[in-house]
């Protein structure tokens, strides 16, 4: 049989007293970052497709899905932390603020003359990589950019289309991570990397304000559908920076009243599940191939500001078989009724098929009633890519790839 679904409940959340400040992912600063990729061109929002008919089938309220496969035309939502973190790096660097250098500034011949050529440097499974990569080339600066073993050929072209200097290695995500950063030293570069460690932090945290937008978009999105907020929301991590993005910003904008949050992880790179497991409120690292068909999330070493936006103010950990985002894609794709389809890559689908799982599967049924899933739920998922390799979609949804539910 298929692997298993793991869940554990938070137990590290501060009684009687506040957590970590959100402030730094409240309205006022993710407005600012929304504001920045609205200069863009190709900017407009991403659609939040709500899957009524597949709700009704489930037993909740309302299920809503932010397609991120619209983003800038990158098929997934990565750029808009590295676009924004690349602005802001530019603006420190004029001795400027961010909100009087939008794009037309940006790639002004004036700004390109004092700023000079920078070359900035990261490690990406293929999204955020491709992400910098294009923010780099539109502003007329350079990017390097290293992929993890076993990476996509498919997204490495793509990155290299974009007009990247990238390779695959030999490492595993975060010992690729370590590598860049060293290279980044060698060769005066500018490391644009979403996990934060000792002395690294400014520029994840403008990447994670970046990821802002999407949450205020959604936001305003449900609004307009009369849903005033969300009462859960499912979001997958891999470092963790979205995670933690989506719930500082929910958490800031509601306080007490935010939404039960669930965060999600491929089995094979679960260090928050393991992190939540030992209850301790200190982080724990995933070692090894970190082999998951959920490329985007293969990371084992968790954005220590992330871990701690989700150790306070989180409700669930969930680590989960290939399987699962298997099931997820399976389903975006064959919608019911009349909701519209979602074309939802590996790392993109995995939080509709745990959710699809929690509603139907009698196992699952303490972990349901732990989250308080029930026919009054409102639920807000992010499919945070599409088809980023269309063979291994092809594979999975057509071919039957990672088959197995799990259910006895």
């Amino acid at each position: 049989m298929s692997g298993k679904i793991l869940w554990t409940g938070n137990t590290m959340q501060k009684q009687g007293s506040p957590g970590l400040s959100t402030a730094f992912l409240g309205k006022r600063e993710i407005e600012k970052a929304r504001r920045f990729h609205q200069s863009f061109p190709e900017y407009k929002p991403t659609p939040l497709q709500r899957l009524t008919d597949l709700a009704g089938r489930l037993g909740v309220a309302g299920i809503y899905v932010k397609d991120e496969s619209y983003r800038f035309g990158l098929n997934a939502f990565k750029v808009l932390g590295g676009s924004y973190a690349i602005a802001r790096h530019l603006a420190q660097r004029l001795g400027r603020d961010i909100d009087g250098l939008p794009y037309r500034a940006l790639v002004s011949h004036e700004v390109r003359e004092q700023l000079g050529q920078i070359t900035f440097a990261t490690t990406t499974d293929g999204n955020h990589g491709r992400g910098v990569a294009w923010t780099a080339k539109r502003l007329g600066q350079q990017s390097v950019v290293y992929m993890p073993k076993g990476s996509s050929l498919t997204r490495l072209e793509k990155i290299r289309v974009e007009g990247a200097n990238a390779c695959i290695t030999e490492y595993n995500y975060d010992d690729a991570v370590r590598m860049t950063a060293e290279q980044a030293r060698k060769y005066g570069w500018v490391v644009l990397q979403d996990t934060a460690w000792e002395g690294y932090e400014e520029i994840p945290t403008w990447i994670m304000q970046g990821y802002g937008t999407m949450a205020i978009e959604a936001q305003e999105q449900l609004q307009a559908l009369g849903v005033e907020k969300p009462t859960h929301i499912f979001i997958q991590a891999g470092v963790g920076s979205l995670a933690g993005a989506i719930s500082g910003f929910f958490t800031d904008t509601f306080g007490d009243g935010r939404p039960k949050l669930a965060v999600v992880e491929p089995d094979q790179a679960d260090c928050f599940f393991r992190s939540a497991l030992a209850g301790d409120g200190k982080p724990r690292s995933v070692g090894g191939d970190l082999a998951t068909i959920m490329a985007g999330l293969a990371c084992g070493e968790p954005n220590r500001i992330g871990w701690e936006i989700l150790r306070d103010y989180s409700d669930m950990f969930f680590s989960c078989p290939d399987w699962v985002a298997a099931v997820g894609m399976r389903v975006l794709g064959n919608p019911l009724g009349e909701d519209r389809r979602v074309i939802s890559g590996e790392s993109g689908a995995v939080t509709l098929g745990l959710l699809d799982m929690l509603l139907t599967d009698p196992k699952l049924e303490e972990a349901r009633i732990a989250l308080n899933l029930t026919a009054d739920s409102q639920v807000l998922l992010f499919s945070t890519e599409g088809n980023t390799d269309p063979d291994k979609y092809l594979s999975i949804v057509w071919d039957g790839e990672c088959p197995g539910d799990g259910k006895e």
